[in-house]
């Protein structure tokens, strides 16, 4: 092999590409990161009899008792945006779950637009950006406990800094670490075209943040947002931190109040960095770094395992609501129906149509109607 005036000459023979594949597997940093990931998988299939099975399952129960106690406070939130409407909680829950069990097995958070389509689908009368609007009272609360977990983790000298993301095992974040000015570049990008785009909607469209104040409304009464918002998510969080408690003592890591409050703060930098499904390979990265109470090798195996088990709870569930409670066959037909309805409500306002008074979608008896469901609504 070797670089000539035409370019890379590639070898001829099998043994010669077995030979140069591991070379540019080391050579490169997504190799890197790719070759750590599938080492911690390897161990955690390979160490599956020390796995202790009940504090897993103990794991996975808090942890959906803590998306459970979150869907009542979305549902609080969409009940607060349209007293007049009756919700169903079990939608509201199905939906949720629904978005988190995507979302951990696929990147770029695509589970969102489920959710924002299957609650605005259960909510009689209500509108796109209101839903929308509504996901956003959540995170008052949890970027307050965000910032706070940061600084903890920041001060406890494991937690790497910033400035040393770009040496993690992990493509995503050690790329833009390193890429200081196409990161700042990015960000500048992203904070303009969001400027622009609150400009276009405040001139075209004085309907749409009337719509999107309205997904606010819980927000101005504080009694009852902290009643039946803010109580529930801190509630969540208290669920959240025993479900990685029991986790750590179920891949041999130790469950410590220090252990489970840097695995909050690995999971709030990997979900700033959504190129992989739940932060996967970057959590698992940080993890190692952190962790100083176990070797590696069991870190690395507890991360991989935590990732896998919280992966097939939310995806198995958020699948079977998807199937029971909206009568969709998969994720995918999900999708498609949320598309089909967005473009309509987007012609139906182009066409002076207003579909606030419409009643929410239902699929037909048949499973998996739903595109024909969309046609007969609209």
């Amino acid at each position: 092999m070797g670089f000539g005036r035409r370019g890379l000459t590639l070898p001829r023979t099998l043994e010669g590409v077995l030979q140069l594949a591991p070379q540019l597997l080391a050579s490169a940093s997504i190799g890197q990161s790719l070759s750590s990931f599938f080492d911690a998988v390897g161990q955690f299939f390979g160490d599956l009899e020390a796995v202790h099975w009940g504090a897993l399952l103990l794991g996975l129960l808090f942890f959906g008792l803590n998306l459970t106690l979150r869907s009542r406070a979305f549902f609080n939130s969409l009940r607060a945006a349209y007293p007049a409407s009756v919700i169903k909680w079990r939608r509201i829950w199905g939906a949720y779950f629904a978005a988190v069990g995507f979302n951990n097995v696929v990147p770029a958070r695509g589970g969102d637009i489920i959710k924002l389509f299957l609650a605005r689908s259960s909510v009689p009368g209500s509108s796109y950006p209101t839903v929308a609007a509504a996901f956003f009272v959540e995170a008052v609360f949890d970027v307050c406990v965000g910032v706070l977990v940061l600084i903890f983790a920041f001060t406890q000298g494991v937690f790497p800094k910033p400035p040393d993301f770009s040496k993690l095992d992990s493509f995503d974040i050690s790329y833009l670490a390193a890429n200081f000015r196409f990161t700042l570049f990015l960000i500048t990008a992203l904070a303009i075209g969001a400027l622009v785009a609150f400009a276009m909607l405040s001139v075209r469209a004085r309907a749409f943040w009337t719509r999107t104040r309205q997904g606010l409304t819980i927000l101005s009464d504080r009694p009852r947002y902290l009643r039946e918002v803010a109580s529930l998510q801190a509630l969540g969080w208290l669920c959240r931190a025993a479900a990685f408690w029991f986790m750590l003592d179920a891949f041999r890591v130790g469950g410590s109040v220090t252990n489970v409050l840097l695995v909050f703060g690995v999971n709030q930098v990997a979900g700033a960095v959504p190129l992989t499904p739940g932060g996967a390979g970057v959590q698992q990265a940080l993890l190692v770094k952190v962790a100083t109470s176990a070797p590696t090798a069991v870190v690395a195996a507890y991360s991989v395992g935590q990732q896998l088990a919280i992966a097939a709870f939310t995806a198995l569930v958020g699948l079977g609501a998807v199937f029971f409670i909206f009568r969709f066959r998969s994720f995918k037909e999900v999708l498609h129906a949320g598309r089909a309805s967005r473009d309509a409500e987007r012609a139906a306002e182009r066409a002076g149509v207003l579909l606030d008074e419409d009643p929410p979608y239902e699929p037909p008896d048949n499973l998996g109607g739903g595109s024909r469901g969309l046609r007969a609504r609209y």
